[in-house]
This record gives structure tokens, sequence and C-alpha cells, in this order.
């Protein structure tokens, strides 16, 4: 065969690739995507696929049951159709609410933390019940009757007074350890400071002193009453303003009120007559009478030697 030439020799033809490679992987191909899509289905239709626990956490004011409504989230809604940022902002929308974070944990899991805005204060409404006053000057009902009242009580101020509402905003500043012996806020402003302020402390102490002072004269607060007392020195009014000063408490107005108890029980004199002669009303007209009968026989009496039929002597 080496011998033959060149013309003669025969070229080697090459194999044809076989083509059923590329059907299989075609085959294979949609049988996984067929596999895939009904998996898909399934798992969508099943519970996997529910949200099948809501955990609400941090709420204090607001009750779970508020919070689930305004998130519109349900046992049983798609998981993967809840979006995260939608509940957030429902949640968020709440007035109390200061922010909100929520996230989601496969399989069915959504769990919801609520920042309320913290409480500054407490009041009671015209109706006498206690609300919570919150740190933006919103004030909610409060809902749980276990909530202690560890927060100073504001009377006499109004809803949408600014000097209030920026009263929250130096509360919510204050750390709450400064303000566990004040125990009743009012407004007392003058002409000089209008954002004047009167508070009442457990130790048996009135603090006179502005909001805008609030924040720096209260850090001293509790060092300066317990120097007073170790100076036995366990009432007053103390004025924090651009001075510290230490005033004993105004007790004339208790006097007044001692003394005009005192007069209100005092028995009124009898009226005089115009002669000046007081008249007796208490005793009857009869008794008068009868007191001077009595007055003439021992002014007869009284006349020695006179007898009670003899003439008087001329």
């Amino acid at each position: 065969m080496s011998g033959l030439p060149e013309e003669n020799k025969v070229p080697v033809l090459p194999n044809p690739k076989p083509r059923r490679t590329r059907t299989n992987r075609k085959l294979l191909t949609l049988l996984f995507l067929f596999f895939v899509t009904i998996l898909a289905v399934l798992f969508f239709r099943s519970s996997l696929s529910r949200i099948s626990e809501i955990k609400i956490e941090g709420n204090e004011l607001l009750s779970s049951e508020e919070i689930g409504q305004a998130a519109a989230v349900r046992k049983g809604d798609h998981f993967f159709a809840a979006r995260s940022e939608n509940v957030r902002e429902k949640v968020a929308s709440l007035r109390m609410v200061q922010s909100v974070e929520v996230s989601k944990h496969f399989p069915g899991q959504i769990s919801i933390v609520v920042h309320e805005y913290p409480r500054v204060a407490f009041q009671f409404g015209a109706d006498g019940v206690k609300q919570a006053v919150l740190a933006d000057g919103s004030t909610v009902p409060v809902v749980k009757g276990d909530l202690p009242v560890d927060k100073p009580i504001l009377t006499g101020w109004t809803e949408n007074d600014p000097n209030r509402i920026a009263l929250c905003k130096a509360l919510a500043a204050i750390p709450a350890g400064y303000l566990s012996d004040i125990s009743e806020i009012r407004p007392d402003p003058s002409e000089a400071y209008k954002d004047k302020i009167k508070m009442y402390t457990r130790t048996k102490f009135e603090v006179v002193t502005t909001v805008g002072y609030l924040p720096n004269k209260i850090m001293n607060l509790s060092a300066y009453i317990t120097s007073m007392q170790g100076s036995e020195v366990n009432s007053g009014v103390l004025v924090l303003l651009e001075t510290d000063d230490h005033l004993p408490l105004d007790t004339s107005a208790a006097g007044n009120k001692g003394k005009a108890g005192t007069a209100s029980t005092k028995k009124p004199d009898p009226t005089p007559k115009p002669d000046g002669s007081a008249k007796p009303t208490s005793t009857p007209k009869k008794d008068t009478t009868r007191k001077s009968d009595t007055g003439g026989k021992e002014g007869k009496t009284d006349t020695p030697g006179t007898s009670k039929g003899s003439p008087a002597p001329n």
C-alpha cells in the first residue's frame, strides 16, 4: 500500500458526530424546568409560603392588635408578598411610634420591633382618665392598668401650649434618674420668664426654674437637696434661675387661711340697739319680764322697815 501512487490513495473520511447528545441536553433541560415549575407550584400552595407567625416587640403604650391592624399583614398571607418596607411605613404612621424595624425570617415569620416615643410625664384628662405624655407632646390613654406612674404629672397646662411641647422635649433629653424625685410640674409664667415652671418634689421642696434652664439645673438638684437636708433643712423653695437660692416656704397663705377659719367659727356679736345697748337675742321676752318682776321684788325687800302694803312716805 505504501507503494501506491499519491493520486490513488483514498482520503480518510471523518466520523460524523452523534447528535443524540444535543437532543438529550434539551430533553433534560425541559424536564428540569418542568419539575422546577411543579415544585414552585407545590411550594406556593403549601403552608411554607404562608405567614405563620407575626412577632411584635417593643410596644408599651400601643396594643399588639393596633400594630397588627396598621401593618395590614395577617397569618396565612403570602410570605413573599409582604414587603418589609411597606409594613414599616404603615406601622410608622401611628402617631406615638418613633421608628420601626421589620425583618422576615423563613419560613413564615415576620418580626416587627416598635420604638415608641418615650414617656416623659403623665396627666389626667377632664374625665379623670390617666394619659401618658410623650416626647412629642402628644397624649395617649393608658390602656394597660399596671403601668406605673413613674414620671412627673403635668397639671395646669393647655394642650397646644408651646412651652408644654418644649418641656416634653426637654424631659425626653434628661436621664430618668434625675426626674425620680419630681412629682408634679405646673406652669408659673411671669413677665420676666414666660416659660417659668414650678416643680414639686417628693422630698417636700418646691423648685422654681424655667423650661430653658431645666436641662442644666436638674443635674444638680439632687445634690442640692441632699446638702440642704444635711443642714437640717427639709423643706423650702429652691429658685434655680440665673443664680440658685433657697427660700423658706411662704406660710402667709396658710396663716390667712387659719385666721379665716377662726373668724368663721367665732360666735357673732349681738346686734347693737340705737341707744348703744346690746339686744339679748338669745333671751326670750317672757324671761325678761320675769326678771324685771323679780328685780322689783328684790328692790322692795332691800328697803328696811317697809311692809308690803304700807304707803310710801311723802
